[in-house]
């Protein structure tokens, strides 16, 4: 258990200081779920306000005092020199004082997106596989005092604690949680792994090396102490090639992103820590994804509406997070930006309806930082745990929880039987995962790092500065990579599995996608026209070397300098190290004495005469060219680019540096450092460009994975988890980030439904400059001799079973009696914490700055209710237990087919199975949609067979009129028609093709 703040020995049975507003009583905020209303209550009909002036205001307004535009950034050497609290732009410019009024163009829409109101919020403990967990936390959380329920849901504040995200503390054993990002490593931590991004992760097709890198996440941060690990992240889903987060992610398809995040959370949870999946949902852009971040916009007035039909969630949005929730997913994240007009975290249909009822999701749903924007509303629709704590702006200690939620139980607002499930839900979960055991946590009991301070000794509350606070230890300088041994010390980095980097350079390696390899010009070490090395070798560009301002000399990695290893954002990591391609390559050189000159600018005349002079050298000489193109979250910019792409150009004008390589070298490769799809239409057809290597984000290994695949010591195995188009207009209108604001709430129509990436070629027959998919190999391969076989026997029905066995009554909290108003005040005595977010009710004394009579009865959204929904009449057909409705994962069709190595060496290869759905049916569906990859490794010559199992669910689709997951009937009812199976190397690819029998009609 982290140090507590000083408290005296009488005080030891109430909770320690954590929770609540600052001075005077509560304020609970609340918006109608469908809608951006807002409005105000507390307890006995009054709201009494804490803030002054403009907060007052502000807070009445729905609007956020300041331009915070996301996490704060942080400097190396501990806090931000930015005492305010809010975050900076790194010299972001874009829209400033000079923004157009675009407001002169609005229209009004006619009508506006909505989502029902979907109520009350499901209780947990409903599936069987958590029973057990429930019941443990029905004990303990009975034993919680009201104050310690909401410190158990409500963060202690941005900075006031070791972790990005800390909850408070209870009497009863339950601990402070650590909460902590993120998707490639642990954020703010020294040393630790800088895995490959998601995207590099997802290129390598390879579902033991997802489940590997999640592992070692997840031993990475239980070894340092944290209880949930933010990631990974599963949205957005790249419905546009620019968006700022892709690369955290796995790719643009929802079955490729499904897999590899359930695989992760499986991975990160065999360690025992919580795994948060995020952003639920529809996070698909950073420009007005949050209200705060809207300065250079003051006519808008909420954050973008990302509007998005049944199906297409389903299908496309929801489909990876159904998977993450299956394999058991802790935590959920709810995104920042609203969803049919209703913010994420406070949209009741999206996290009652669809994601506890519809996706059976058993564990706690948490606010991304600071994008919770109501109180009662958010609680009633389902969100359990706010962080970082505070309310609409960073360090405020005004939460929208903490003494609020306990004005509302009190009041009668929030019934405390909700209180209790979100309690029960976190503490379930935390059973759940066995963090109760002693030998979850290190000996210390405790993080072992700290996210805000670099030396060893700090104060407890890094934001409160005040002297004579309590000094502790803040950073042991653990180096996580190791396991924890028995006595509950850290031993030494492990070889083999347990050595990190090693599984990080095979990551990244195996993520590398060879796109062009012309006449042998790889492997470097020797090919079909030279037979050794090259003898000479020239490198240019600025990403083939390191940041001169060091590794992490750019805070959260918010720039383009040097190597390109990660995107910048919540989701980078401090590098231990990194190596650069530069250095992996000289240290080759040196042992195959060959000769190595670079030039590390993005242009000048030095680039043409260099390459000049290497060409001179003819079949034994290459020229190598370094390019990048990067993106980030969108609380920082970075060279104009406020966290989203402005266009799929390469950054530092790469095509002009790869022209004039290649105009003067007749043997260039391109290497690609990118957080996504680029434009290489200039120069992919050039005569002289032999060879192409997208390397993705490859992080700290950088360099030795790359020389790895370039000299053949691994063989390129790599697929595109994304289409590279043409041009971003083969993309689809979609493709286009909102620039501007429509109207003052941004309406964001998905309008293009399911058709996202390689489904929108498809489907308008546009030819990519390289497929989904595609990947070349050293190697050769060939599929063969499919089969297709029925595993349903008899009638398939058209609709799911119903679910059946499920039960909450093991999730019930006998003793709910609330106590009186004086036992949730200030304890007599008490010395507050500035910046602390408490639970307590101020006391009666208080003088309040201004009141404002409730709305009597409280204006609670449409629809809303408290009673019970009988489960089995009016669950979901297509839910029930987590992951949804079982039946979702009948096996209906095996294929099984050969693979072969034709070729002269070694390799691996993605095995890809595509789904055509019949013809003859009354449904759109895609050309091709993947619904299996297998990855094989195989020795020349030799063969595999390989097999797939086709589910109920990848053969459905979600029927927007019937509300549920059918399997399709041909127009005329017969049955189930034929299903065309076609495995290849890539969604265009060479392959082998065939179709499924046809399945008699079920009732």
């Amino acid at each position: 258990m982290a140090e507590a703040p000083q408290i005296s020995s009488s005080l030891l049975g109430n909770p320690p200081q954590t929770n609540s507003v600052e001075e005077t009583t509560a304020v609970a905020t609340t918006g109608f779920a469908g809608s951006g209303t807002s409005f105000l209550s507390t307890t006995k009909g009054i709201i009494v306000l804490v803030l002054s002036g403009l907060a007052v205001l502000a807070l009445i307004l729905g609007l956020s005092l300041g331009l915070t535009v996301g996490r704060q950034n942080n400097n190396s050497c501990g806090l931000s020199n930015n005492s305010t609290g809010q975050d900076t732009d790194n010299g972001n410019t874009d829209g400033g004082t000079n923004v157009p009024d675009y407001s002169s163009n609005w229209k009004q829409p006619e009508s506006l997106a909505t989502s029902e109101g979907w109520f009350p919020a499901p209780r947990g403990g409903s599936d069987p596989a958590w029973v057990e967990a429930y019941q443990k936390a029905a004990r303990l959380v009975g034993r919680m005092s009201l104050l310690e329920k909401v410190n158990v849901t409500t963060g202690t504040g941005w900075q006031m604690g070791p972790c990005v995200g800390n909850t408070g503390t209870t009497s009863v054993g339950f601990p402070s949680l650590c909460l902590q990002d993120g998707p490639l490593g642990i954020r703010f931590a020294y040393p630790i792994t800088a895995f490959p991004a998601g995207i590099t992760t997802a290129a390598t097709f390879n579902k033991d090396l997802m489940h590997s890198r999640g592992r070692a996440m997840g031993r990475e941060a239980r070894n340092l102490g944290i209880n949930a690990l933010l990631g990974p992240c599963i949205g957005p889903l790249g419905r546009s090639p620019l968006g700022g987060r892709n690369w955290e992610t796995f790719g643009s398809d929802p079955y490729l992103q499904g897999v590899a995040g359930q695989l992760t959370v499986r991975g990160i949870q065999e360690l025992r820590v919580m795994a948060v999946v995020k952003h639920w949902l529809g996070n698909e852009q950073e420009r007005f994804r949050r209200k705060a971040e809207l300065g250079s916009w003051p006519k808008v007035k909420e954050a973008l509406s990302a509007n998005i039909g049944g199906r297409a969630t389903r299908e496309v949005y929801a489909w990876p997070f159904q998977d993450a929730v299956r394999e058991g997913a802790a935590g959920v994240m709810c995104s920042y930006q609203q969803v049919n007009n209703s913010y994420a975290c406070e949209n009741s249909w999206l996290l009652n309806g669809l994601l506890k009822d519809e996706l059976g999701f058993q564990g706690f749903v948490v606010s991304d930082w600071l994008a919770q924007r109501s109180g009662v509303n958010s609680v009633i629709a389902g969100m359990d745990m706010t962080m970082p704590g505070d309310g609409l702006s960073w360090a405020d200690s005004l939460s929208l929880l903490g003494a609020n939620l306990t004005s509302m139980v009190v009041n009668g607002t929030v019934p405390v039987s909700r209180l209790n499930d979100m309690a029960l839900r976190i503490v379930a979960s935390w059973y759940k995962l066995g963090q109760d055991s002693p030998k979850f946590l290190p000996k210390q009991k405790k993080p072992l790092f700290s996210s805000w301070l670099k030396d060893e000794i700090g104060p407890l509350y890094p934001r409160f500065d005040a002297q004579g606070q309590q000094m502790v230890v803040q950073n042991y300088f653990t180096d996580p990579r190791g396991q924890l041994g028995k006595d509950g010390n850290l031993s030494q980095i492990q070889i083999g599995d347990e050595d990190h980097a090693t599984l990080a350079r095979q990551v990244a390696a195996e993520g590398i996608v060879m796109l062009k390899n012309f006449n042998g010009t790889l492997p470097m070490s020797g090919g079909t026209i030279r037979k050794g090395p090259y003898k000479q070798i020239a490198i240019f560009g600025s990403d083939a070397a390191h940041n001169p301002l060091g590794p992490n000399g750019c805070v959260d990695r918010a720039c383009n300098v040097g190597t390109l290893g990660q995107g910048w954002g919540s989701g980078s990591v401090e590098y231990a190290y990194i190596i650069s391609p530069l250095e992996a390559i000289q240290a080759r050189a040196i042992q195959d004495r060959t000769t190595v000159d670079f030039v590390l600018q993005d242009g000048g005349n030095l680039i043409n005469s260099t390459a000049r002079q290497v060409n001179k050298r003819g079949k034994d000489a290459a020229c190598l060219v370094f390019v990048t193109s990067d993106s980030g979250e969108g609380y920082v910019s970075s060279e104009g680019n406020l966290g989203d792409r402005n266009d799929l150009k390469l950054w530092h004008d790469g095509d002009t540096v790869i022209l004039s390589v290649a105009d003067n070298c007749e043997n260039t490769v391109v290497v690609i450092h990118s957080v996504g799809p680029v434009l290489m239409e200039a120069w992919a057809d050039h005569p002289n460009v032999t060879a192409i290597l997208m390397a993705n984000l490859p992080g700290q290994e950088s360099g030795s994975s790359l020389v790895d695949v370039l000299y053949g010591n691994v063989n390129p195995s790599g697929h595109l988890p994304y289409t590279i188009g043409k041009s971003l207009a083969d993309y689809g209108a979609h493709a286009e980030i909102m620039w501007d604001p429509n109207w003052e709430v941004p309406q964001h129509d998905f309008t293009e439904g399911i058709y996202t990436d390689y489904k929108w070629f498809d489907k308008h027959n546009i030819t990519p400059r390289y497929e989904f998919g595609y990947g070349m190999s050293y190697t050769s391969f060939n599929f063969s001799q499919l089969e297709i076989t029925t595993l349903w026997n008899g009638e398939l029905a058209e609709g799911l079973p119903s679910p059946t066995g499920l039960d909450v009554k093991n999730a019930e909290i006998k003793n709910s009696t609330l106590p009186k108003e004086k036992d949730l005040q200030f304890p007599k005595g008490w010395k507050r914490v500035s910046y602390f977010v408490y639970p307590y009710l101020p006391s009666p004394t208080t003088k309040p700055e201004k009141t404002t009579p409730m709305p009597t009865p409280y204006p609670y959204p449409p629809g809303y209710t408290n009673s019970s929904r009988n489960l089995t009449s009016t669950h979901s057909s297509s839910g029930g237990y987590q992951g949804g409705n079982p039946a979702l994962w009948d096996p209906i069709f095996r294929v099984e087919l050969l693979v072969t190595n034709t070729g002269k060496v070694a390799g691996k290869v993605a095995a890809q199975l595509y789904l055509t759905f019949p013809k003859d049916i009354e449904y759109d569906t895609p050309v091709r949609q993947l619904r299996g990859f297998e990855k094989v490794e195989l020795a020349a010559g030799e063969s595999k067979i390989v097999v797939f199992e086709l589910t109920r669910r990848d053969i459905s689709v979600w029927s927007e009129k019937k509300g549920a997951w059918i399997v399709p009937r041909d127009k005329g009812g017969v049955g189930v028609g034929r299903y065309g199976v076609f495995v290849g190397d890539s969604s265009r690819g060479k392959g082998v093709s065939g179709e499924t029998e046809k399945i008699p009609r079920g009732n």
